[in-house]
């Protein structure tokens, strides 16, 4: 009998733990954009850490936790995936549209979950092996859990930034609104600011896991390092963000940004394409008459093959006549399928320039694994042809100066935009669709071009089909945000650059150099236990 009470014991403790778990993930998931909650997330990783050193010797149990945690925060922060649905509009049917977006969504939860039950297994694993408190003295030991708790996850963000399921890292929990903070990522990237945050989240865990440990007053010590840390960061951060931007390379272009509001129902049909046409060369000529340098227009602006929009489109006549260039979101054919490109059209009406979208949407424009998951998700494209990726190392030059331009999801890989701005970008031209999605989504889209102007230290132009557009400055600023769901045009200035961020110079040394650290420091107690 005693036995049994026991069993049912641990059952409801286990089951608390994995509501405290699901519920703190969930509570991460409304830090970022459009709640923009982010003090949040500077506590809500902290109760997995307890959780996972309270069941450190049960990899299974840590497992399950690190699992439901980050379901919680993905799961949530991603759901505006669902907005895909409904798609009866490309003749899927409505149960089946909503079948496809539930299945995505699950898909895309569940490698985010996945990626924290790496951390949760591998940060039990290594603690438990290489750190003891015995060995250490309590600082020391704080110290070391914190520094390989943050490594680990650092690593695994890394790691899943180069793959091709990539958005919600998080340090994306912290844009458009703590600037301060953001500063931070022109040092290291994305992830120091994610340093910044799983560090915080680990010191309040070890004070609360040590604080029995301690006599009154260094309760209250332990309890003041992640406040001193946290104040010290924005502090560090502000301190960037007031830095004057330099003017000696500052080389003005007025940019003319056209959100053209087009429906998914009926952008791919008549309807849609007559009201592109209308809309995207009334808005060009409206632009040129407040004498604009050039003209940015979305992502397949105009959903035709570019040497059909040369030849014969009222867009292109417009050009002719006003004589100001413009970039056009269009498709380009290459091989036996089509890309989705941006285009540049000088005022003579030349194609100067074009750029092939390289980071494809999984699930999205392509499936992976297409022979054994395509018989399971149909393409979301209603195009027959396949969707072709571009060469990885393009560059786009403009008659303005080379451009770092993003295609809609690109806007999430910071290496794709450190690299260009390497190779002499001067600013951000970015076009998206944004169409497919709930409100949610258009915000968190904004919210990486955020991050990414930051890190560069570059100005950014946004031009959507239905919003978010805007204007970033190098200290992401927003400069004006267009209404969601709109037909709007919008003149303003950016300006040229050719400052080198330590982001853009040496990438991401600040996980090598936790990782060498971490390693320091397990040598080190092997050395003093051997």
């Amino acid at each position: 009998m005693n036995r049994l009470l026991s069993i049912k014991k641990r059952k409801l403790v286990d089951y608390k733990n994995l509501v405290v778990a699901l519920s703190s993930g969930v509570l991460m998931g409304f830090s970022p954009a459009p709640l923009n909650l982010w003090l949040l997330s500077w506590i809500a990783l902290a109760p997995l850490w307890v959780l996972v050193f309270k069941n450190k010797k049960s990899f299974k149990e840590v497992a399950i936790l690190g699992f439901c945690w980050g379901f919680g925060y993905h799961g949530l922060a991603l759901f505006w995936i669902t907005g895909v649905h409904p798609m009866t509009w490309m003749g899927v049917p409505w149960l089946a549209s909503l079948l496809i977006a539930i299945s995505v969504w699950l898909i895309i939860a569940f490698w985010g979950a996945f990626l924290v039950t790496l951390w949760s297994i591998s940060f039990s694993f290594i603690t438990v092996k290489f750190v003891d408190l015995n060995k250490y003295n309590i600082y020391i030991y704080i110290a070391t859990k914190v520094l390989i708790g943050v490594t680990i996850w650092c690593s695994l963000e890394t790691l899943w930034s180069y793959g091709s399921l990539w958005w919600s890292s998080l340090s994306y929990t912290q844009s458009p609104n703590n600037l301060a903070i953001l500063q931070l990522s022109k040092l290291s990237g994305f992830n120091t600011v994610t340093a910044a945050i799983v560090a915080v989240n680990g010191l309040i865990a070890e004070g609360i896991i040590n604080y029995k440990k301690f006599v009154k007053r260094n309760k209250i010590i332990i309890f003041s390092f992640p406040l001193i840390l946290l104040i010290s960061l924005h502090l560090w951060g502000l301190w960037l963000y007031n830095l004057p931007i330099a003017v000696d390379n500052l080389r003005p272009i007025k940019v003319g940004i056209i959100q053209g509001n087009i429906p998914n129902e009926i952008k791919l049909y008549s309807e849609g394409w007559q009201k592109a046409l209308e809309g995207y060369t009334t808005g060009y000529k409206k632009l040129a008459q407040q004498d604009v340098d050039v003209v940015l227009t979305p992502e397949t602006a105009l959903p035709f093959y570019w040497k059909n929009i040369i030849n014969n489109s009222d867009l292109y006549r417009a050009v002719i006549k006003e004589k100001i260039p413009v970039w056009v979101g269009a498709y380009g054919k290459k091989n036996n399928g089509y890309t989705n490109s941006l285009f540049t059209l000088t005022k003579e009406g030349n194609t100067f320039s074009s750029y092939d979208k390289t980071i494809l949407v999984p699930l999205g424009e392509y499936i992976p694994f297409e022979p054994i998951i395509g018989k399971v998700i149909d393409r979301l494209s209603p195009l027959e042809a396949h969707l072709q990726a571009g060469k990885p190392h393009q560059i786009f030059d403009t008659p303005f100066g080379r451009a770092i331009v993003g295609i809609c999801y690109e806007s999430a890989f910071s290496e794709h935009f450190r690299r260009q701005t390497k190779e002499g970008g001067e600013f951000i031209i970015t076009a998206s669709n944004n169409a497919h999605y709930s409100e949610a989504m258009p915000a968190q889209h904004h919210a990486q071009d955020v991050i990414r102007a930051i890190e560069s230290d570059r100005w950014a132009a946004r031009a959507t089909n239905t919003g978010y557009s805007a204007i970033v400055d190098p200290h992401g600023n927003t400069i004006w945000r267009s209404q969601i769901k709109q037909y709007q045009t919008y003149a303003d200035t950016i300006y040229r650059r050719q400052t080198k961020t330590l982001y853009v110079q040496w990438g991401d040394w600040l996980t090598i150099l936790l990782a060498t650290l971490s390693i320091c420091s397990i040598s080190i107690y092997k050395v003093m236990v051997s």
